[in-house]
Formats: C-alpha cells, structure tokens, sequence
C-alpha cells in the first residue's frame, strides 16, 4: 500500500505547477518545424509570428510534433503520458493523436474525431455539425442556420482563424461566426448586422417598432412626401417600391428596416 501511495506520488509531482499562459503541463515540446523548444504551440506560434525576418514566420502543426522534455527532469523523449526517466505523468489529459497535454481537466477535455482535434467544455455539451464542419454547443442543435464549413474562416472583426482558436465562438442567427468578445464589441458599438452578409444578427423588433414611431411622430416635408424610391432587403433579400424617409425604409414582406435603396428594376421591353 506505502508503495502504491509513493507510485502515485510521482505520477502526480508537480501538477498544476508548471506549463505557460496557454496551459498547465509538466512538458514542453520541441518544434520539429524550427528545431526549437516552447512550451506549447501557440508559444511557438506567438514566438514566429514575431520574427523580424518575414520568411521565418509560421506555424506549428501539433501533428508534427515527436519529441517532448519533461518540466521536471529535463529529459527528452517521444510523446508518452509518463516521463520514461523521473516517472511523472507529464498531462493529467493526454491525447496522442493531437500530441496534447494538460493538467487542468477540470475544462473538460475531449478529442473530436470530426473535427479532428481537441476541443474543451464536456464532450457532453456539444455536439459536431458536419455541415458547419465543427462543434457547437448542445444547445444549437436543430437551433442554428448552417453554413458550409462556417467555422472554418476568419473571425470578420479581428481576423484569428475561428476553427482552433482558444476564445469563445458567437454563432449568429445567420450562420456565420466570430469570436464571442468581438461580437459583444459590435453590440456595444450599435452594430447589430453580420459584417459578412449584412443580416440583422439578433431579433431587432423592438428597435424597428421604435423607428415606427418615430417615423410617425416626424413626417417629411411636402416636396419629398410622395417621393418613392426601390429598396432591397438585407434580411430576406425581398425588394419592394417604398415612401423615401430620411428615418428609415421598411421592407413590407419581413417588416425590417435593414434594407439598403437599390436602382428601379429594369421593365423588359417589348
């Protein structure tokens, strides 16, 4: 029993204590791109971007990965959950297909065999939609517009590539995805339209009904009060001949005044 309690002992040395800003391990990884050791590879990817020499920037592929050194005794070795010479488990969570490690299984850990890498936040939680070709949250399930492989873009607000990204995801109404702080940004910032399609990203009935009223509470001056001008929808795509107001033009199919004027449609002629 003493002995099983010394075993465990060790497998646990030094958890939690050692890894980076990214994630807690008790290893780090030689680079076989650049030869070099980091600590993870986002160190790495962080550390080459910033390469004065603009040919010497790029990014590691996890998959790439061989070797690893242990934080504790500083020997290298091929990927395994143990260190072959001090004997410490170098991950509580280790996939091997992703090269992986991390001590701080309580973010729930799993590897997505769709996605084809490691995600966080309970296998339980999420489920895998093969259309916007990633993981999504239990709770968009038949509750969401697909998008052809949707998350896998940039983020339209500050340009991180969505798909492996470590920050939160927004998925709009549309479809289309950012990153969940870029998202809060744009709100907070009245922008409340998908920078991609133009779609109102959120249910904007109230703001319209205001603008209703406003339109009531202030008519036009008579020379622009029967001036009618052609507008297209941006959220049901619809066009329609409209009253020209200074507030605002409602589409008359979804009633939204996300809508943008257009040139007169061109009548065949005979």
């Amino acid at each position: 029993m003493e002995e099983v309690t010394k075993d465990n002992e060790r497998l646990d040395f030094g958890k939690m204590g050692y890894g980076c800003k990214h994630y807690r391990r008790r290893c780090m990884i030689r680079a076989p791109c650049c030869n070099e050791i980091y600590d993870c590879r986002h160190c790495h990817n962080e550390a080459a971007s910033m390469s004065k020499r603009v040919y010497d920037r790029h990014e590691l592929n996890r998959f790439d990965v061989e070797q690893v050194i242990c934080s504790v005794c500083d020997t290298e070795q091929p990927v395994h959950r143990t260190c072959t010479n001090c004997g410490v488990k170098m991950g509580e969570y280790l996939c091997e297909i992703c090269k992986f490690y991390d001590d701080d299984i309580d973010k729930g850990l799993f590897h997505c065999d769709d996605c084809g890498i490691c995600r966080v936040g309970g296998r339980e939680n999420f489920f895998h939609c093969n259309k916007c070709g990633s993981c999504y949250s239990i709770g968009l399930l038949d509750n969401h517009s697909c998008v052809e492989n949707s998350m896998h873009n940039h983020c339209p607000i500050c340009y991180e590539y969505l798909f492996d990204s470590m920050k939160d995801t927004a998925v709009m109404k549309c479809g289309h995805t950012m990153h969940r702080e870029c998202y809060i940004e744009m709100i907070k910032r009245d922008k409340f339209c998908c920078p991609l399609c133009t779609k109102s990203i959120m249910d904007m009935s109230a703001a319209w009904k205001m603008i209703d009223e406003e339109i009531e509470a202030n008519m036009m001056p008579d020379e622009y009060r029967r001036k009618k001008i052609w507008i297209l929808c941006n959220d049901c795509n619809d066009t329609t001949e409209v009253y020209f107001h200074i507030l605002g033009h409602k589409c008359r199919h979804c009633r939204s005044y996300n809508t943008r004027s257009i040139a007169p449609p061109v009548l065949p002629q005979e």
